[in-house]
């Protein structure tokens, strides 16, 4: 599924992978968190890390007339405040997509999937 853009110069396509990465990329860069959560685990009960070549699969994009709403799956550092880890992931994300894009964010959404220690061996 791909986001449509008319202009007078013609069509412009935007895969909804593209918008996934660059949602997820913004993600991984954040403060607070440890990496993305697939979403087709969570009904097991099971959220599982995924590396940084995954991160867009822990991102759901739907498009509703022409107004994206993000879903980003996410594993929160321990001992930091979740709140302020998702408000700024809000703010990052919906930053990033409209200017790299253009494009109109309705709402971005956090679902905190884990919290795991965050490891200083880096």
């Amino acid at each position: 599924m791909a986001l449509e853009i008319e202009n007078d110069l013609g069509k412009i396509e935007i895969s909804t992978d593209v918008i996934a990465n660059i949602a997820g990329g913004t993600v991984v860069e954040s403060y607070g968190v440890v990496g993305m959560a697939s979403k087709n685990q969570v009904r097991d009960g099971f959220a599982e890390l995924l590396g940084k070549e995954n991160y867009s699969k822990g991102v759901v994009v739907e498009n509703l007339d022409g107004e994206l709403t993000i879903d980003l799956y996410i594993i929160a550092g321990y001992g930091v405040k979740i709140s302020e880890v998702a408000s700024n992931l809000q703010s990052s994300v919906k930053y990033k997509l409209e200017k790299t894009l253009g494009l109109s964010i309705k709402a971005v959404n956090i679902h905190v999937q884990g919290v795991r220690i965050i490891s200083t061996d880096e």
